[in-house]
């Protein structure tokens, strides 16, 4: 069985609206996955993306070792393979497929309808997703860099709050003997501060654009403020790239989960709007 279905591909800075994107064109008909994360990701490519990273030390906000495996065509070259004939055709991707879609199409390639999955991950690991799916399509979505750096830092803070249970374990010393810490404090010491959060976003634009230039019209470039603005016109032209059939009334329907009040939030905060003068060079040269 052979499948004129190609992946479609979401791509993208993390708080960038990927999580937007994925869930909007999911109600217009784009299978996503079965077993999604919190943030709409499918667990499958999730897992995968992790172990790309992990072949050369790379994590999601340091991913730039990740350069490393894709230059190096025999380290590159066993590690799609391996996905390609232990995983992409395996029971595995049942969590991807759920039971019934596996039952009848066994293997990914083999998908006779409109799918793909969004990872912020894929930003970095979007040329070996490439050697498995040839004729995969991109969508990259891009946002502001001060907000994205701002959301990350905000997210990194939340999880520092303790649960009850977390409190009764750093109360109890004598648990830490038996098992240390697992985690971290801050989920990304990079992230916790503005600038670190700017140059992560600097990264991941600057190698999302590198795929959508050579990708051309096999990709789209969508700007998270305009989404917001006009989200009917950018729905439309999304559903249309991914071969989705969407009347006008599910349009409008996807388009009322859109939040316009996100777009420029870093404008109602005074320390977001010194930081975003002093940097404006560096966003400007992101068409910001």
């Amino acid at each position: 069985m052979t499948s004129s279905y190609a992946p479609v591909i979401i791509i993208g800075m993390h708080r960038s609206g990927t999580t937007m994107v994925a869930r909007v064109l999911e109600s217009l008909g784009l299978f996503v996955g079965k077993n999604k994360e919190g943030n709409h990701e499918a667990l499958f490519f999730h897992h995968i993306n992790e172990w790309f990273l992990s072949q050369c030390g790379g994590t999601w906000d340091h991913p730039d070792p990740i350069h490393s495996l894709i230059e190096n065509q025999d380290a590159r070259t066993l590690a799609t393979n391996y996905i390609e004939r232990y995983l992409l055709k395996s029971p595995r991707t049942i969590g991807f497929l759920g039971s019934k879609n596996y039952l009848r199409y066994r293997d990914l390639h083999n998908i006779e309808f409109p799918w793909g999955w969004k990872s912020p991950l894929n930003s970095y690991t979007f040329p070996l997703w490439l050697d498995l799916f040839p004729d995969a399509k991109l969508i990259h979505i891009y946002r502001h860099g001060v907000d994205v750096a701002q959301s990350l830092r905000t997210r990194g803070r939340r999880q520092m709050r303790l649960s009850k249970f977390q409190k009764l374990y750093y109360d109890l010393d004598f648990l830490h003997w038996i098992r240390p810490k697992p985690g971290y404090f801050i989920e990304s010491v990079r992230c916790d501060s503005l600038e670190g959060g700017l140059s992560l976003w600097e990264g991941y634009l600057s190698e999302s654009r590198r795929h959508v230039t050579k990708m051309g019209e096999r990709a789209m470039e969508v700007k998270y403020e305009d989404f917001l603005i006009e989200p009917n016109d950018t729905l439309q032209r999304l559903a249309a790239f991914c071969g989705l059939t969407a009347s006008a009334a599910d349009i409008e329907r996807a388009a009322q989960r859109v939040r316009k009040e996100r777009a420029y939030a870093y404008r109602r905060n005074p320390e977001l709007r010194a930081f975003a003068e002093q940097v404006q060079n560096r966003l400007i040269a992101h068409s910001y």
